[in-house]
């Protein structure tokens, strides 16, 4: 009987774990099926859906009958000594229009080519087709079969894994952090893979993912990605090189095998045969260079030089013209960046006092011609700003957590940039000012201004590269120096600029940070704890502040347009509030003379005009 028992029991257990192992295998084939019945899509958006339909035959800003041929000449203020920017050597210095939205991509592409006239939006490219779940804890790609390199390798799901892993083993913050996040790389097909994730709570990683650089995993060393490099690397784009000299200037030649030359996200695009980027040291020099005619387009940032920029024989003969590119996005925010890793400027309060010595009424009449606007905050002119708006309830419980973090007149949309009355030189901004200065421990003895402890005079150095930086720069020195602040204006050139900056090696300089509608995961590289002591990282101000770190995690999590906005604008309020910067000002809009020799299409994108859709047009 108890033999029996026993078979009864094993034959019972053995029923149970087929039922187990049964059940295991239908909850996976469930899985399996519920993903296989996520559908193939033309294109994805961070927040809703893209705005174009699969059969669209171009992008809105492009002129698909532009004629095919000529050059183009562009120049740029800089130096070039690698052609690799995601590395974290040379990446301040590397090639311009090898991957970028101005100038073009004109070597490396990504899966996914984004659209620059919505905020966010995503359409098909070197993969034809993309899927996710509304989790967005994976990501599939189908790759077009006819995508191949300019040596005329085809795109393999085997390029795609190795870009990734490369520059997340060899990559520069933040590219490497992103690519960092991909837990597992599934290859669904010959022409198919799955990027798999710990979890969903980072909305905008597959789309950062989706514009990862594609390189050639038979001719890129993995070993040597990190370095400086002049070899050209095989990408997928429209251009190769035909001429490096370091320095001084590149060539692009364009492939006449172009694999996306007839696919309507690329129709009106890449238009010239050729591309030459020189590169000047300082802007004047770039400035004679465009009169001359050696660069035919030239984007102007100086108020006073584009007030003058007609005044030469080709501009009144009418061989020269202005154009003004009004965007659609927040304005770039320029600013006199603080060094916070500097005793100095670790107190907040000096941080702001400074911030108010800046008369923006004196400079815009008297050095920029009154054109310039001021800038307020991060995200300026869009529904992302929080300036002119009290904060939400919802603002209010993501910062919850964090009193103290938001100033009061922050808090309630009412603050705005300390304005002088035009003098240079207003008392009452200079008795406020100096109130600040004394809460952080200084004060003013026999015109000077020093540590009440120490008895040190306050004394820093503004870094600048341009004149335009410098004359900002004088001007706050002269209404400093009435409180007894003692700092020099130090002209370096822009590779020691770029060093010093990447190295933090400064007490306070120009920086500029660029702006979008959607903000992700970029702000990470931007602004966080994790990357404020990281050399080359892009945390300038050496920001260390907890409720920057939890509203980047909101804003990257955001399932809802409105989640998304109330997170930026708190995050917004946080960054105003810090006073890491010197908010200086923006032009109206983007300012670029021409040569009439090319042409642009008659729309401009949201984000602002780009080279890569002119074409050339000689005049008879």
């Amino acid at each position: 009987m108890t033999e029996f028992r026993s078979s009864v029991r094993g034959i019972y257990n053995f029923t149970k774990g087929l039922v187990v192992i049964s059940g295991m295998a239908t909850l996976a084939c469930s899985t399996a099926l519920a993903q296989d019945t996520i559908p193939w899509r033309h294109g994805i958006a961070m927040h809703g859906k893209p705005a174009l339909p699969a059969d669209y035959t171009h992008l809105p800003y492009a002129n698909p009958e532009a004629p095919k041929g000529g050059r183009l000449s562009l120049g740029v203020q800089g130096t070039l000594d690698s052609l690799n920017s995601f590395a974290l050597k040379g990446a301040w210095t590397s090639a311009r229009g090898m991957k970028e939205r101005q100038m073009g991509s004109f070597i490396l592409e990504s899966l996914l080519l984004r659209t620059n006239d919505e905020a966010f939006t995503l359409y098909a490219h070197l993969a034809e087709a993309v899927r996710m779940p509304d989790e967005r804890n994976w990501i599939e790609f189908r790759l077009n079969p006819a995508a191949k390199f300019s040596n005329g390798d085809p795109l393999t799901v085997e390029d795609i894994i190795f870009s990734l892993e490369t520059i997340r083993d060899h990559g520069r913050p933040p590219y490497a952090r992103w690519y960092g996040k991909v837990v597992k790389f599934e290859k669904t097909g010959a022409h198919s893979v799955r990027l798999h994730f710990k979890d969903g709570s980072d909305r905008e990683l597959p789309l950062l993912i989706a514009l990862a650089p594609i390189f050639n995993s038979r001719t890129t060393d993995r070993e040597t990605f990190g370095n400086t490099t002049l070899t050209p690397p095989i990408g997928t784009g429209p251009y190769i090189f035909s001429k490096i000299d370091p320095g001084r200037r590149t060539t692009y030649s364009r492939r006449d095998d172009y694999w996306a030359k007839d696919l309507p996200q690329k129709i009106g695009f890449d238009n010239f045969d050729e591309v030459t980027v020189d590169y000047f040291r300082d802007y004047n020099t770039l400035q004679e260079a465009f009169r001359k005619g050696d660069t035919e387009a030239l984007i102007y940032q100086d108020p006073g030089l584009w007030a003058s920029a007609g005044n030469f024989p080709a501009f009144e003969e009418g061989k020269v013209v202005r154009d003004e590119f009004v965007r659609g996005i927040p304005p770039n925010l320029n600013g006199i960046a603080f060094n916070t890793r500097r005793t100095l400027f670790s107190d907040k309060c000096v941080r702001q006092a400074l911030g108010m010595l800046l008369d923006f009424r004196w400079i815009n009449r008297t050095l920029f011609n009154g054109l310039y606007k001021r800038t307020n905050g991060y995200w300026d002119n869009s529904e992302l700003s929080s300036i002119g708006r009290p904060a939400s309830e919802l603002e209010k419980k993501l910062l919850a957590p964090f009193p103290g973090a938001v100033d009061d007149e922050v808090l309630a949309g009412t603050w705005r940039p300390s304005e002088g009355d035009g003098s240079g030189r207003d008392r009452k901004v200079l008795r406020d000012a100096l109130n600040l200065f004394k809460q952080a421990g200084y004060k003013l003895d026999q015109g000077k201004l020093i540590n009440a402890e120490t008895g040190e005079q306050f004394v820093f150095e503004v870094l600048v590269r341009v004149q335009e930086e410098e004359k900002v720069a004088l001007a706050l020195q002269r209404t400093a120096k009435l409180l007894g602040i003692e700092f020099s204006v130090r002209m370096v050139d822009a590779a020691q600029f770029e060093e010093r900056r990447a190295s933090f090696d400064f007490d306070a300089l120009f920086s500029t940070w660029f702006t979008s509608l959607s903000p992700g995961g970029e702000q990470y590289a931007r602004w966080s704890s994790e990357a404020a002591d990281v050399k080359n990282s892009r945390n300038i101000v050496g920001a260390k502040e907890p409720a920057i770190d939890a509203l980047i995690d909101e804003l990257v999590a955001a399932r809802s347009k409105e989640e998304f906005v109330a997170a930026v604008r708190a995050f917004d309020r946080v960054l105003i509030s810090g006073f890491y910067a010197i908010p200086l000002y923006h032009t109206p809009a983007e300012w670029v003379a021409r040569w009439t020799s090319v042409e642009h299409p008659a729309k401009s994108p949201l984000y602002g005009m780009q080279f890569d859709n002119w074409w050339h047009a000689p005049k008879e």
